[in-house]
């Protein structure tokens, strides 16, 4: 049967050859090929041994061709502590930066899996703008797998994705940041890991009011375009909660800060972030 199989596969990968979703060309997936991944089996307990780069490499090969695989970059220290941006300059250790010094976050912490630039901000404009909802799965597992990394056991209670206004969920048919941690008791599953404390709600906060795209804005426009527009369904969820706030991209924090203050005035023990990408500035 496994013979059959692996006929069928090499037949099919000869006529119907892996394009890079990126660039377009067609590649041979060879070594790189990992059948349990493609049949949804990759994340296990192994996985979250390897490096993001490993991680992404593994996760993705069957989206992108190995030159724009190489083209991901992960956050590595030095960063800053408290919203994880990764400083220019590659020497010396983690330290806080300017910014949170000037202007105190209301959130914890905040970490990132990649630098938004390059290969990770194509995937993710695949992802967001042009509806290759597929993506998702390993994104959400990469995600995941960073979760795994920078929080301890039972540090998180609840987990909210950043929302969207209705007008703009349905103009794209998804809010990108629940897909992104839908499966996550699946991946934990896989993982063998315990995570039945956890409690993933996307009824928790809601946008009261229509807002332009972030994109583009200057971080005053962000600041000022964002304020005030997150609300809390049901204060009860939250109480006492230690909460991660879920997200796709973290570019200047004015979403995760508003967002957050929502979330303490309501009653949250304190609010971490976790997001796929961070931009550097």
């Amino acid at each position: 049967m496994n013979i059959w199989g692996d006929i069928f596969t090499s037949l099919k990968e000869a006529l119907f050859p892996t394009r890079c979703l990126i660039c377009g060309t067609f590649y041979d997936l060879g070594e790189h090929h990992d059948k349990d991944h493609c049949e949804g089996k990759f994340m296990d307990a192994t996985v979250l041994m390897y490096s993001p780069n490993d991680i992404f490499q593994k996760l993705m090969n069957t989206f992108l061709c190995p030159a724009c695989t190489a083209g991901f970059a992960n956050i590595e220290s030095p960063i800053c502590p408290v919203c994880g941006i990764m400083f220019e300059s590659r020497e010396g250790e983690d330290h806080i930066c300017g910014e949170c010094i000037l202007a105190p976050k209301r959130f914890r912490i905040a970490r990132a899996v990649g630098v938004y630039d390059r290969t990770l901000m194509a995937v993710l404009h695949y992802f967001k703008y042009k509806g290759k909802i597929q993506l998702a799965r390993p994104l959400g597992q990469l995600l995941f797998c960073a979760f795994t990394q920078n929080w301890k056991e039972k540090e998180i209670e609840l987990i909210v994705p950043v929302p969207l206004h209705t007008k703009r969920l349905r103009k794209r048919g998804f809010n990108q940041a629940f897909l992104l941690i839908r499966n996550w008791a699946l991946y934990a599953e896989m993982a063998d890991i315990e995570l039945d404390h956890l409690n993933i709600r996307r009824d928790i906060l809601s946008r009261n009011r229509w807002t332009e795209p972030q994109t583009g804005l200057s971080r005053y426009r962000r600041m000022s375009n964002i304020k005030n527009v997150f609300n809390i369904k049901d204060s009860s969820k939250v109480i006492e909660k230690s909460v991660l706030l879920v997200d796709d991209v973290y570019t200047t924090g004015a979403t995760a800060d508003e967002c957050a203050k929502t979330l303490l005035q309501s009653g949250a023990k304190h609010v971490d972030v976790l997001t796929l990408a961070r931009a550097i500035r």
